[in-house]
């Protein structure tokens, strides 16, 4: 039976960068096997060590979950299409009705017109979305656009909790920000833009980060939460608090050319973790920073959930509650997939055993990353220890595991790229005798590397500490940030 399985892009680097693959085999098992049997630097990000698919990955046959099928053992026929979907990380109205004190000036009447002469929408329908209360996780990205129209909308009180600074890098793609706003935090920027739009409306900010200790009572206050985080800890500490909370969870998540929406309320269908019971491990699953996005792709999932919010407070359509759905860009393809709630999910289950907020650092395995290395045995050198070496004309390996799209940005002088991915192939080019140091964007990737090459019997492998970025920041400002 010849079966096509469509790999997500960021596990294409496992499969010599194909988008679909096909394959023979009787079941889904048998074709998995034969996946992971032929690209095996997969395997060990779809199975774990005791032979079943990872918590963090899903697959779907013709967009039906296997879990809900016969899993590995469900028969497949030709033609039929296997879709591997890993994290990355009907309904009425969301609040109370409207009150029947809420009015509207006659600028507002002539602001929302649009919405007026809806009979979906009209003057009950604006009531509503000026009476409710959302708040925005994050103001970057996503929450840039989804905010924006939240806010040209009417949504009465938009709360947003971010505690960074507007970044050079960030205007490819947070449309909420300007040039004037770079080293600015991105509250300020983003509540000045929204009060522009619209000046009706109240923003209520709150300059944190979202932890186990504050997210409860931040939360407590809003009827919808839309999460536009960028981490996979933040990711399940929004979904906890929801479901504790009771409060629907309107997801997005983007990477690279490729984007996920769903509306997880455990009140009336699966949570985040009925999907993806586990995170990836760190590292696994490239951040924008590392993997890069496409500028516009934020403008359409984050429309694609301020349209989920306005459903769920109007009252209207189909909310994509036990539904994703997946937007591939480059093949302006859409898919939609549907979810069922898990009987054993921890949170929203029949017998929950998270009844409160846990550490999701932890939970998420990226608690003291950098100390972890050190403890490991990773040996490491600082940018200035490079640079003196360099200075003192030190017969050293420069090894730099980033992509070759990163490489052609900045590059260290003699620098030899091997990307990451790579390096189980290409080792042979490389010579145990020679002290390598190698880096990566900000040491990450590097530590990886070092770990694998230590295990090769490269014994004289050396982690850049901080990478090119550090570099740039600490020695040679002339080397372009990215």
């Amino acid at each position: 039976m010849k079966v096509q399985v469509h790999v997500p892009t960021a596990l294409r680097q496992y499969v010599e960068k194909k988008e679909v693959v096909e394959l023979e085999g009787a079941t889904v098992g048998a074709v998995l096997d034969a996946l992971t049997g032929q690209y095996a630097a997969l395997k060990k990000h779809l199975v774990g060590d005791d032979g079943k698919l990872r918590h963090f990955v899903n697959v779907f046959l013709n967009d039906a979950d296997i879990r809900h099928l016969q899993g590995g053992q469900t028969p497949v026929k030709d033609g039929d299409v296997l879709l591997i979907v890993p994290s990355i990380a009907g309904g009425n109205a969301a609040q109370a009705p409207a009150k029947e004190e809420t009015t509207f000036s006659a600028e507002e009447i002539k602001r929302y017109s649009r919405h007026l002469i809806m009979p979906e929408v009209g003057m009950a329908g604006q009531k509503k979305l000026k009476e409710a209360k959302v708040l925005t996780i994050g103001a970057g990205g996503l929450g840039s656009p989804l905010s924006l129209y939240l806010a040209a909308a009417g949504v009465g009180t938009i709360g947003i909790v971010d505690f960074d600074v507007v970044e050079l890098s960030n205007l490819q793609r947070q449309i909420i920000h300007s040039t004037d706003a770079v080293g600015k935090p991105k509250i300020e920027s983003a509540r000045a833009r929204l009060l522009g739009v619209n000046p009706a409306i109240k923003i209520q900010t709150h300059e944190t980060r979202l932890t186990s200790q504050n997210a409860l009572d931040i939360i407590k206050g809003y009827d919808i939460v839309v999460d536009g985080t960028d981490n996979f800890a933040t990711r399940y500490l929004v979904n906890d608090a929801c479901a504790l909370l009771g409060k629907p969870n309107v997801y997005g998540s983007i990477f690279r050319f490729e984007g996920q929406v769903s509306v997880f309320w455990a009140e009336r269908g699966p949570c985040y973790r009925c999907v993806y019971a586990e995170p990836p491990p760190p590292g696994l699953v490239p951040s924008c920073a590392e993997g890069g996005v496409l500028g516009v792709l934020p403008g359409v999932v984050g429309a694609l959930q301020a349209t989920e919010t306005i459903k769920l407070i109007v009252g209207i359509g189909e909310p994509l509650i036990g539904r994703l759905v997946l937007f591939d860009a480059l093949k302006m393809s859409w898919r939609k997939l549907a979810l069922r709630k898990d009987p054993d999910c921890p949170v929203c289950g029949t017998k929950p055993s998270i009844k409160t907020l846990i550490d999701y650092e932890e939970f998420c395995g990226i608690r003291g990353e950098e100390k972890k290395a050190v403890a490991a045995g990773i040996p490491e050198i600082s940018v200035e220890e490079l640079k003196a070496k360099m200075d003192r004309g030190e017969e050293i390996f420069i090894l730099d595991v980033r992509e070759q799209e990163e490489y052609d940005i900045c590059r260290l002088p003699g620098a030899k790229l091997i990307p990451l991915g790579q390096l189980p192939e290409r080792v042979s080019e490389l010579n145990s005798a020679d002290e390598i140091l190698v880096h990566c964007k900000m040491g990450g990737r590097s530590a990886k590397a070092v770990k694998f090459l230590h295990d090769a019997g490269f014994t004289k492998a050396v982690n850049v500490a901080g990478g090119i970025t550090a570099w740039s920041e600490r020695i040679d400002p002339t080397v372009p940030t990215y």
